[in-house]
């Protein structure tokens, strides 16, 4: 294949699915000026024309659900009935904005000494987005939702193996009436992504994805003192305690460590069971995951599908395997099936240790570790033995002592207690640590790029 072009893997079938031809540096230039242009006019208009726009952009995604949800079958793998869901996810969170978008940047009166002082929300411009293949449509709209209610203009790259949906949803914004260029897809390589953030034009970024691309960005953006909001890779804990309700308790962990075929920053990948149970929940648990096979991701049946590429399949082999040598046990898969494409059994390893790629590392993919923790007080301890603090949560029967723990106690940005961790339009999503640094959603999501303004009349 030319290295001017990249082309889409089914990762079912191995089959290419489309090539696309990569930016050259002059197009590239044009299409920041282009959306530069674009963004000035849209900075002018007022809510309720976002509104409007916004609104019709959620209806779009609905009519074409099913194309949107087969485009990221065939580039990424995810199963159909889950990437539907996603779709949905976007639509609800494009309303969610042009619905709340007026409110949660309506000018602030402050009582002063001055005849009039108030906090006022300006967007900052352009906003590059490095966007992750594993929720293809959800994480750019996420973004992009409140980024172009709050005035600014948005570029996409996204991830080499989504370029069929980064391209969809350059469409869809346009189709429904945005300014062309407004939102803007960029087709180039990584190596590239650093001169479009030194570019003078572009404003901030926001990254999802591992912590080695966060880092690069960061550093890049942070020696121009560019804005940056990166969500970044989770090892997340879920602490089973004594109390629990054990089936409660392995039904959200088997559907958490699975979701989108486990390749998702809060999907559970350590999971902490007080001695007293563990035996018993181990037992649940395996019952569940070995009952799920991965499958054809075009059928509705289909509970998981492959992983997104054969490399990051076996990448996620190397560490089981790394792992059961230096002492974890594997109980349940952890073999590469005689399969075409990138799939991967549900697999779960037990006595797994610190200094385990299983214990310190991020497992992205259907691979769970199990950790036997002495008492409540060790599985805090354990849970929060990681350099990540994206996500965790608790199974207790006492839920006032659950929430305790969750606020109190454990160290990510999302703490949920009797269920598994996802995000939510109506909360801030985030991590600490090792696991990135500011918020998506909620209104803390829109204000990441804004100017905060202070304006005084004296």
């Amino acid at each position: 294949m030319p290295t001017n072009t990249i082309q889409s893997i089914n990762p079912a079938t191995g089959k290419p699915v489309k090539t696309y031809d990569l930016l050259r540096k002059k197009q590239v230039l044009a299409k920041i000026e282009a959306a530069q242009a674009a963004q000035t006019t849209w900075h002018d208009t007022n809510f309720g024309f976002r509104q409007n726009l916004m609104m019709a952009a959620a209806q779009a995604l609905r009519q074409r659900q099913n194309e949107y949800a087969l485009l990221m079958v065939e580039e990424m793998g995810k199963p159909i009935r889950e990437a539907k869901s996603e779709v949905e996810k976007c639509a609800w969170a494009c309303e969610y904005y042009a619905q709340n978008a007026a409110q949660f940047l309506a000018e602030e009166a402050v009582v002063t000494d001055a005849k009039k002082s108030v906090i006022s929300y300006q967007p900052l411009g352009l906003v590059l987005a490095v966007m992750p293949w594993n929720f293809p449509f959800w994480q750019v709209f996420r973004f992009a939702a409140p980024a172009l209610m709050a005035g600014n203009g948005c570029l996409l790259k996204h991830a080499s193996n989504v370029p069929g949906c980064a391209a969809a949803i350059e469409e869809l914004f346009e189709s429904v009436g945005f300014p062309k260029g407004l939102f803007t897809n960029l087709h180039i390589p990584s190596k590239d992504v650093a001169s479009v953030i030194k570019h003078p034009l572009v404003k901030a970024v926001t990254l999802t994805g591992s912590e080695p691309a966060g880092r690069s960005v960061a550093k890049t953006a942070g020696q121009l003192l560019k804005k940056t909001v990166l969500e970044l890779g989770g090892s997340d804990p879920y602490l089973v305690l004594a109390d629990a309700d054990l089936e409660l308790a392995a039904e959200a962990c088997k559907t958490s460590r699975l979701i989108n075929g486990g390749q998702s920053c809060i999907s559970a990948k350590r999971f902490i069971v007080e001695k007293a149970v563990y035996k018993d929940f181990l037992q649940l648990f395996k019952e569940k995951m070995a009952a799920v096979e991965p499958g054809d991701p075009m059928e509705e049946a289909t509970a998981m599908g492959p992983m997104a590429r054969k490399d990051l399949r076996d990448e996620l082999h190397e560490q089981v395997q790394k792992s059961i040598a230096a002492g974890a046990k594997c109980v349940l898969g952890g073999k590469l099936p005689k399969l075409q494409g990138a799939f991967y059994p549900p697999t779960i390893l037990t006595e797994v240790k610190p200094g385990m790629p299983a214990y310190d590392e991020e497992l992205f993919g259907p691979v769970a570790a199990i950790i036997q923790a002495e008492d409540e007080d060790d599985a805090i301890r354990i849970a929060n033995d990681t350099s990540f603090g994206l996500g965790a949560a608790v199974f207790t029967k006492n839920e006032e002592r659950g929430f305790w723990i969750a606020c109190e106690k454990l160290q990510a940005g999302s703490c949920f207690v009797n269920s598994f961790v996802k995000s939510d339009p109506r909360l801030p999503f985030g991590g600490i640590k090792n696991s990135g640094y500011g918020r998506e959603l909620s209104y803390f999501g829109i204000r990441e790029f804004v100017n905060i303004k202070t304006v005084w009349v004296q």
